[in-house]
């Protein structure tokens, strides 16, 4: 008998679509997975099993099945986005526990083409910190369950990594996405700012957090980011020569890339030199601020999406942040720090249409009760691991992570792919390239 489990998106849907299989079949095979693993990666809050195989019946009868592109695709839903019927919890013991009258934009969108939710996520309380844990649950990474899957979309990451669900559907407001992506071994895209419907929280943390796809391939990654975005904005072609920078700086003052990232980095560049790319070592302007430029927003849009809770029920480090962000509020507001960021970095990607880094600075903590521990503890530990996403969040220009080489324990490291407004495409087609001519593992050596 044909296994559906760890089978890409695009392969489920067109068996699905030919009848070669039917959606129930692939939902179930990958609701017994769950059943099986998620003990050990506790990626999910709440798993929809009777609710998915309904909807998956519903998908089989569709008039249009033979048009959709998602048909009987099961997906994962990061737990800070609605889905119909269930409680959005956003980690936290200070939400309500009330079912969710009407589906996240992103959500009807996956489901108008054909996929299935199997379950919500978990995810750190209020999706502040780069490590999942909290009164919801614990991710681990399906490659090192002794690690974090990483945050904040990390149960999403998790699941796709550990086979659970081809594809996953997460947010990233400082790195939320690029940092479980590069953890656990997967392809991710950080869209644009207004490629993809946000509706993230109270306020998106002042436009930048995106919402946008985790996958184990880049083909399934344009496919996703397609339907979320309404439109075949990212259609594949062959790239021609780009002009590509590569750094293995730290954006952060003070904090260094370890040599299996900055290794992964350097060996990245040499495999699109040899595809034809004119690549070059050079470091992005940075401006001494960016650290405090990024903890101002940081903990801003955590006071916003914290305002309307019971403090009480908060973890002592969200309390901490949010109380921080509140004397940032009125400057953060204004949206000077990121207009003169992205004044700063204009320039460079004037000369260089994509820039390549590590996607990390090291591997990713112990899986421990972070949330029990303290605020500056947290952010040290944060800061010091993920320092190379944030600043793409504070100009709001795309960003990938791919997976490229390993660390000495097996478990994956990543590139990070960053293009000007407008480049998803170019990216896609260039993270294809280091797919097709350093193919990885696409998830963890669980069975």
């Amino acid at each position: 008998m044909t296994s559906w489990v760890g089978r890409t998106a695009v392969e489920i849907a067109a068996a699905v679509r030919e009848k070669e299989v039917t959606p129930r079949e692939v939902v179930a095979e990958h609701l017994a997975r769950i059943e099986r693993l998620d003990g050990r990666i506790g990626a999910f809050r709440v798993v929809r099993a009777e609710a998915a195989l309904a909807e998956a019946d519903e998908v089989a009868a569709r008039a249009d099945l033979a048009e959709l592109p998602l048909a009987g695709v099961p997906v994962a839903v990061k737990d800070n986005l609605g889905v119909r019927g269930e409680s959005t919890r956003v980690g936290s013991a200070a939400t309500p526990d009330t079912p969710a009258d009407a589906d996240h934009v992103t959500v009807a969108r996956l489901r108008a083409a054909g996929a299935v939710v199997v379950g919500l996520t978990n995810v750190p309380e209020l999706c502040v910190f780069g490590t999942t844990e909290g009164v919801h649950g614990t991710a681990r990474n399906p490659w090192d369950t002794s690690r974090t899957a990483g945050g904040s979309s990390g149960g999403s990451a998790a699941a796709v990594a550990a086979g659970m669900t081809p594809i996953a559907l997460g947010n990233d407001g400082m790195g939320s996405l690029r940092i479980p992506a590069a953890n656990c071994g997967l392809v991710t895209l950080k869209p644009g700012h207004g490629v993809v419907p946000a509706g993230i929280g109270d306020g998106d943390w002042f436009g930048m957090s995106e919402n946008g796809p985790l996958a184990t391939t880049v083909e399934d990654a344009r496919l996703m980011l397609s339907v979320l975005a309404g439109a075949d904005v990212v259609a594949a072609e062959e790239p021609g020569a780009l002009r590509i920078a590569v750094s293995v700086r730290s954006p952060l003052a003070g904090t260094m890339v370890s040599r299996p990232y900055t290794d992964a980095a350097r060996e990245a560049a040499g495999v699109l030199v040899r595809a034809g790319h004119h690549v070059e070592r050079a470091d992005p302007p940075y401006p001494l601020s960016l650290g405090v430029t990024s903890l101002a927003h940081w903990t801003a849009g955590t006071a916003v999406d914290a305002a309307s809770l019971d403090a009480r029920l908060l973890t002592r480090r969200t309390r901490v942040h949010a109380a921080l962000g509140r004397r940032f509020l009125a400057g953060v507001r204004d949206g000077s720090g990121r207009e003169t960021l992205r004044r700063r970095l204009e320039p460079f990607f004037a000369e260089y249409d994509v820039l390549l880094t590590p996607a990390l600075a090291r591997r990713s903590p112990k899986s421990a009760p972070w949330h029990e521990r303290g605020w500056l503890r947290n952010v040290l530990v944060n800061s010091n691991y993920s320092p190379l996403t944030p600043p793409w969040n504070l100009t709001g220009w795309p960003a990938m992570a791919v997976p490229f080489g390993t660390l000495p324990s097996g478990a994956p490291t990543a590139v990070q792919l960053v293009g000007r407004p407008g480049t998803e495409g170019e990216l896609l087609r260039l993270a294809e390239q280091l797919e097709s001519l350093r193919p990885w593992r696409r998830t963890a050596p669980l069975d």
